[in-house]
């Protein structure tokens, strides 16, 4: 990977251990069981919580999904056509504005944190993935040399 592009196995390790602290606060701060709602809050202020821990949820197990076929691949366990293969990073669901109105601060903050770490991880998985993939002038220009070379038989 480290010919490929700039992702080191210390960027893997700090980015895993800072995702792990993350993911332990989200799911402590949406554990429904112990997250009572005030009874005053209406239906639209739990389904709101519900949705947005679902969407935040999910979006930490991809990033730590994502880190750990990374350090899979730096310690050897994977090949690099198993982390191109199985390795991508899904795509974000951004929170729903309208359902970050009714949570309080520090959740929205959590939300938007976790938000910003896939957002790092996936423009490192895109700056990784670019690099494999042949431009169409990269392209061209070996069709025109495979063109003269052939020209000159």
């Amino acid at each position: 990977m480290g010919t490929h592009a700039d992702i080191s196995q210390a960027i893997i390790e700090a980015l895993y251990e800072e995702a792990l602290m993350l993911a332990d606060d989200v799911r402590a701060t949406f554990d429904l069981s112990h997250n009572h709602l005030p009874a005053h809050e209406n239906d639209f202020a739990r389904i709101a919580l519900s949705v947005e821990g679902l969407r935040t949820t999910t979006r930490m197990m991809h990033a730590l999904a994502w880190l750990l076929n990374r350090r899979a691949y730096f310690r050897g366990e994977m090949s690099e056509f198993q982390l191109r293969r199985h390795g991508t990073l899904p795509p974000d669901r951004p929170a729903d504005p309208d359902n970050l109105d009714y949570l309080s601060p520090r959740i929205r903050e959590l939300i938007g944190v976790s938000e910003m770490l896939h957002a790092r991880i996936a423009r490192l998985d895109q700056a990784w993935r670019d690099s494999f993939e042949m431009r169409p002038a990269a392209v061209l220009r070996l069709r025109e040399r495979l063109d003269r070379a052939v020209g000159e038989i």
